[in-house]
């Protein structure tokens, strides 16, 4: 494991000029290939702890790179992470980040067009940029993948669809919400599948591209409704796509072996067109899992901030640049990916928008090269909020408030603020301080609940 220490950040603020941002002459810049899955826990690949089925190909991107052991999502549901995975911010920054998730009808709420996105300053340095999958960052005409710096859309807009009618809330009962750009399309087929299906066919145009290719493959799965590659004629007796409406641990299981062999195809299409030694993958999830999903050894699931809401899985392969089989016990975060893509890439986050998030890339490259940090949460379902600073998380909810020792009680079970009430009192300070600086709740935004299944039922 590393140790702890603190270095100077090679992300130093640089002036925002069209030499700033360019190809750098001296380093070809790679393709990049972000993948995010939904809903997905963090001991739910066969790597992080599940025994029920294999993912081998999701796993093989952390045994030939780098996984970050103490990785968070920037929230416990999924719209609020893709804003900080957008912008390279808290996502309390924007109003569209504060709707916990964003939710159908909205159009006055998601990521303004006219803040810079990692798609767009990626596009600034040279990169032709798709996204694949779910955007989930508000609803057309004000707010869309193409209007945030993304050459080429094919995917949903909505939180969650059907896998084989592709309807979901965004686009009405019984209406595909499966969009080419801004054209809603008819497919036949399982989700999973057709995403993967895009996905190569735009890795082969890369190929033959003179241009570096940026995509974002952002699954659904494995967020309900819950229905595996084999499951359509049952999925049409399910009339609604409430995540309490069916479901088993073996359904779940096919809907992440699926996403695992979606992956496995993306990896053999980059291995066949000579594009392995060229590219960046990344994988992590939104989120933590519910339901059916294994967080162990944390306890907790979307929805909470305990750990088994916001810990999850998080790996990057670039050959020939990060070790393979290296580990990494830096706290990371999604908002990180900003500002270390753009390093990669040759870019920098614009100055009139600095990212929140740390270039990772130092980390991956140096045994012993974690930098202390503190990063903070909040939800508004329970009144919720967190800070993690070294091995100790403060954490709030209903007014009650606690301290943990992470490195020992990776369940948070042991109170600890009356034993060691100073640094409970530093992280309680250190949060308000920073929530100062973010914008309140509206009164009438949207929190997911779990419904006293984690932990507004485990603490209170």
């Amino acid at each position: 494991m590393f140790t702890r220490r603190t270095f100077v950040s090679t992300a130093a603020a640089v002036s925002f000029s069209a030499g700033a941002v360019a190809r750098t002459a001296s380093r070809k810049q790679p393709n990049i290939i972000f993948i995010m899955a939904d809903d997905l826990g963090y001991a739910d690949l066969s790597f992080t702890g599940r025994t029920e089925y294999d993912t081998p190909h999701i796993d093989s991107i952390a045994q030939q790179g780098c996984f970050f052991s103490e990785a968070y999502a920037n929230s416990s549901v999924c719209s609020p992470t893709r804003m900080a995975l957008a912008t390279g911010r808290y996502q309390y920054r924007l109003r569209g980040g504060l709707d916990e998730p964003i939710g159908a009808g909205t159009e006055d709420v998601g990521l303004p067009p006219e803040h810079p996105t990692i798609a767009s300053l990626l596009r600034q340095t040279g990169y032709r940029t798709v996204l694949v999958g779910k955007w989930h960052l508000g609803s057309p005409p004000n707010f869309s993948p193409l209007k945030s710096g993304y050459d080429r859309f094919f995917g949903i807009h909505s939180g969650g669809v059907d896998y084989f009618t592709h309807s979901g809330s965004m686009a009405g009962p019984g209406t595909s919400d499966l969009r080419d750009g801004n054209e809603i399309v008819n497919r036949h087929g399982y989700l999973t599948d057709i995403l993967t299906d895009r996905a190569i066919a735009e890795i082969d145009l890369a190929a033959a591209s003179n241009k570096p290719l940026f995509l974002s493959l952002h699954y659904t799965a494995p967020h309900w409704p819950w229905e595996g590659p084999e499951d359509e004629a049952l999925a049409a007796k399910i009339k609604s796509l409430l995540h309490y409406d069916g479901g088993t641990d073996s359904t779940f299981a096919e809907m992440v072996r699926s996403l695992d062999a979606g992956v496995g195809r993306v990896l053999a299409t980059l291995e066949a067109r000579g594009l392995t030694h060229d590219t960046i993958i990344v994988f992590t999830s939104d989120n933590g899992g519910e339901r059916f999903s294994k967080v162990w050894p944390f306890d907790g699931m979307k929805g909470d901030l305990l750990e088994g809401g916001i810990r999850v899985p998080m790996m990057m392969r670039w050959p020939g640049q990060i070790a393979a089989g290296s580990r990494s016990d830096q706290v990371a975060m999604t908002m990180d990916f900003l500002p270390t893509l753009l390093a990669a890439a040759g870019g920098a986050p614009h100055p009139r928008y600095p990212s929140d998030g740390m270039d990772l890339l130092p980390v991956t490259r140096s045994v012993g090269a974690s930098a202390e940090r503190t990063v903070f949460w909040r939800y508004k379902a329970g009144e919720q909020a967190a800070a993690r600073r070294g091995r100790w998380k403060m954490l709030r909810v209903n007014g009650h408030e606690y301290l943990f020792d992470l490195a020992n009680d990776k369940q948070e079970r042991a109170n600890l603020k009356d034993a060691y009430p100073q640094i409970f009192a530093e992280l309680k300070d250190a949060w308000r301080g920073w929530n100062d600086t973010m914008l309140p709740y509206p009164d009438n935004s949207p929190s997911y609940t779990t419904k006293g299944k984690g932990l507004l039922a485990v603490h209170d």
